[in-house]
């Protein structure tokens, strides 16, 4: 049986999903019924539609290449591997994900793929960095990314983002295009219409940010089904948030480490996040996996390398 305060909060987060894509959809709609009336409203919903079904996936190989990732076989990594096994079996994944290793010194780990075709990257410094509770916490969250389906709702709010901007763009083209012949014919353009085709893709664009904050969360909360054990999790967040320290990261000054506004994260604010797994912390006895088999070949060399950024809504 679901603990009370974990069940509460994913109800919320589906809320959150499902109203921001209601949001998103209903703009995209309303551009398209203003620039042709019924007409363009079932054109636009023709388009995006054919053009979600039709958009080729970006393939996990793909992706894996941008970022040197290496493969992690099993003698790289066994312990890796039979954690990854256990919790893809328990959120009922098969096959479960591939491994990959980044050559990165930067704290980080991120999955890609679908269900039956899925990868999780660790770069080098997360490897080291975390101890062996917080790597598993970690495999959780990306393979609840992966059990939910985050790629596909992803690509849904893109798909819609990127045809409502497309839309306000042709609808802000034709106003211009016929601006001198509506006033030669005295034809009013009502101001809501032009601010809504103006506004219409930065509105569509934060919506879009919002929904992947809102899937982080849900991520949090399925990998605390999978292991029992926020805690983990909570540190292993706080550590990718404050590594790697520098001399001015004790300077007392506000919101030093967190320069983007909440509104323009892709990922809520990491204290937010760790607030909610505290909640949980009361409701599960602490639980502790105890691995025998090391995460990572000693074989494999610190690295030094300046990290490239990761992809936007996959990484941890």
């Amino acid at each position: 049986m679901k603990k009370p305060l974990l069940f509460r909060h994913k109800i919320i987060n589906v809320i959150q999903t499902a109203i921001i894509l209601f949001l998103m959809l209903s703009l995209f709609i309303a551009v398209g019924y203003f620039i042709s009336g019924s007409v363009g409203m079932l054109w636009a919903l023709f388009f995006g539609l054919v053009v979600f079904l039709l958009t080729p996936r970006v393939s996990p190989q793909f992706v894996l290449r941008m970022y040197r990732a290496i493969p992690l076989h099993f003698y790289d990594a066994p312990g890796l591997h039979r954690i990854t096994h256990e919790l893809a079996a328990r959120a009922g994944i098969h096959p479960p994900p591939k491994l990959f290793y980044i050559p990165s010194a930067m704290t980080n780990a991120f999955s890609v793929g679908s269900k039956h075709n899925s990868a999780i990257a660790f770069t080098d410094g997360l490897l080291r960095r975390l101890n062996s509770d917080e790597i598993v916490a970690v495999i959780a969250h990306e393979i609840s990314h992966i059990h939910h389906g985050d790629l596909k709702i992803m690509n849904l709010a893109d798909t819609l983002s990127r045809f409502t901007d497309v839309f306000s763009s042709i609808g802000i083209f034709l106003l211009l295009l016929y601006f001198p012949l509506s006033l030669m014919m005295g034809i009013f353009i009502p101001l809501p219409i032009i601010l809504l085709l103006m506004c219409a893709p930065t509105c569509s664009a934060l919506l879009q940010l919002a929904l992947s904050r809102a899937r982080e969360y849900d991520a949090d909360l399925g990998a605390v089904e999978l292991t029992h054990d926020p805690l983990s999790l909570a540190s292993a967040l706080q550590k990718l948030e404050y590594y790697p320290l520098r001399f001015y990261d004790f300077l007392p000054l506000p919101k030093r480490r967190d320069p983007v506004p909440s509104i323009l994260r892709t990922h809520p604010v990491t204290q937010k996040r760790i607030d909610k797994l505290l909640q949980l912390a009361t409701s599960y006895k602490p639980k502790k996996i105890l691995i025998s088999e090391y995460f990572l070949h000693p074989d494999f060399g610190e690295i030094g390398k300046k990290p490239r950024m990761f992809p936007r809504i996959f990484r941890l």
